[in-house]
């Protein structure tokens, strides 16, 4: 058996390419090349099989190493049979190569729809620009979703601290306004002073001319109240036809000036269907001891002594009022 599988007696060659250097160089040369290539590529599947854990394809890729192993042991054969003439083991080695060859290309083209499926390149540059219209989309719609929200929240706030009627700080605004002008007198002992204004008789509006009158009475009469303060100082409705003005670093005998101007400007409006109001005030300064909420007690104290002294009158809350309550 050794006999036969050492036997060189057959030299299809013709003795050794008959020793010309040329063909010697062409034949050894590629040899040894491709010995040499077939034997660097399997190590660079495995490497890459390695790298690239999430592909399933390890059956395939050592049939593909084993099916170049052996096209390099032939081409090895080869290189050695110039000078000995083991032809069988070559022949074994190709048959080899041949039956592993088959295995592979029937392996390959079942696996052909799995690596057909593997997007390309260019696919995968494609998928990464729809992603990214769709993120730029999606960041435009989340601006525009956030816009909606704060124009949404800024109207919901107007809503909450404007007045519908007449346009001036609602209660809830004017009321936040007072507690906060008492926390910067609680700090700083700034004075501050708050009328309660209200208007004298407006049940008799709402009977003979209506709710609308009314409506626009109250309206213009805030519009007046406007006219009539500084800057800094700020008007709200308390609620029904009473206003509330708070009137920031500002003593008793000025927010008693100030008041007086307010209702003899409202005595001079000039109203729809010829109505003429006039408006009753109760003035308070804050001191030492006294809340937010006692503040607008003793203005609430103040406005009841103008309203029964005869109406259209201001009147500033005093120790003798509140001996009187």
């Amino acid at each position: 058996m050794l006999d036969r599988i050492f036997d060189g007696s057959l030299m299809p060659h013709g003795h050794c390419l008959l020793w010309r250097w040329d063909l010697l160089f062409l034949h050894l040369g590629g040899d040894l090349l491709t010995v040499m290539a077939y034997s660097l590529i399997p190590f660079g599947i495995f490497y890459f099989i390695h790298k690239r854990k999430d592909l399933n394809f390890n059956g395939i890729a050592l049939l593909f190493a084993a099916f170049i192993a052996f096209c390099g042991a032939s081409h090895l054969a080869g290189l050695i049979n110039v000078w000995h003439g083991y032809y069988f083991i070559e022949g074994v080695i190709k048959f080899a190569t041949g039956v592993i060859s088959i295995v592979t290309a029937v392996c390959l083209w079942r696996l052909m729809p799995t690596l057909i499926n593997i997007p390309s390149i260019d696919m995968l540059k494609q998928r990464n620009t729809e992603l990214e219209n769709l993120r730029a989309e999606l960041e435009e719609s989340n601006k525009s979703l956030e816009e909606k929200v704060k124009q949404r929240t800024l109207e919901l706030e107007r809503q909450a601290n404007t007045d519908t009627v007449t346009g001036i700080a609602s209660r809830f605004a004017i009321m936040d306004r007072l507690s906060r002008c008492y926390m910067a007198y609680q700090r700083y002992h700034h004075p501050f002073s708050i009328l309660m204004i209200d208007v004298d008789h407006f049940k008799d509006i709402n009977d003979n001319h209506g709710h609308q009158t009314g409506d626009k009475v109250l309206h213009d009469l805030a519009l007046c109240i406007e006219d009539n303060i500084r800057k800094t100082d700020s008007v709200g409705r308390y609620g029904g036809e009473e206003f509330l003005v708070i009137l920031p670093e500002t003593a008793a005998e000025q927010a008693c000036e100030l008041a007086d101007r307010i209702r003899i400007a409202v005595e001079a409006m000039t109203l729809t269907n010829d109505i003429i109001i006039t408006c009753s005030i109760g003035v308070a300064t804050i001191s030492r001891g006294i809340s937010d909420d006692g503040l607008i007690s003793q203005a609430d104290k103040a406005l009841y002594k103008a309203k029964n002294a005869g109406r259209n009158q201001v009147v500033s809350y005093t120790k003798k009022i509140a001996n009187e309550a």
